[in-house]
């Protein structure tokens, strides 16, 4: 089983920066994507950003420049740096991972961390 956690939310506000992390733990065969999803009130959960084990990226356009995603394969651990951060980025962030096992893909989702953006 392997559990996913994740940090580093919290109160910042307009144009200030939080960076969040996210630790995959517990037996593990291969951990491929990691990413992070988000949800605000009232809304459906959106993509925010991913990453592959080569280091392949994809972000939804309005983090586009602001914010960056990284990983650290040895460490199953993926993390967010979000800067310039903007009132409608407040919601609930998700990591979540994608462990590739022979003839399975299993996926993973973290607990949620609060960030709000907020004067």
């Amino acid at each position: 089983q392997v559990q996913v956690v994740e940090s580093g939310g919290g109160l910042v506000q307009p144009g200030g920066s939080l960076r969040l992390s996210c630790a995959a733990s517990g037996i593990i065969f291969r951990i491929n994507v990691m990413g992070w999803y988000r949800q605000a009130p009232g809304k459906e959960r959106e993509l925010v950003a991913v990453i592959t084990s080569g280091g392949s990226t994809n972000y939804a356009d309005s983090v586009k420049g602001r914010f960056t995603i990284s990983r650290d394969n040895a460490k199953n651990t993926v993390y967010l740096q979000m800067n310039s951060l903007k009132p409608e980025d407040t919601a609930v962030y998700y990591c979540h991972a994608d462990e590739v096992r022979p003839g399975r893909v299993f996926d993973y989702w973290g607990q949620g961390t609060q960030v709000t953006v907020s004067s």
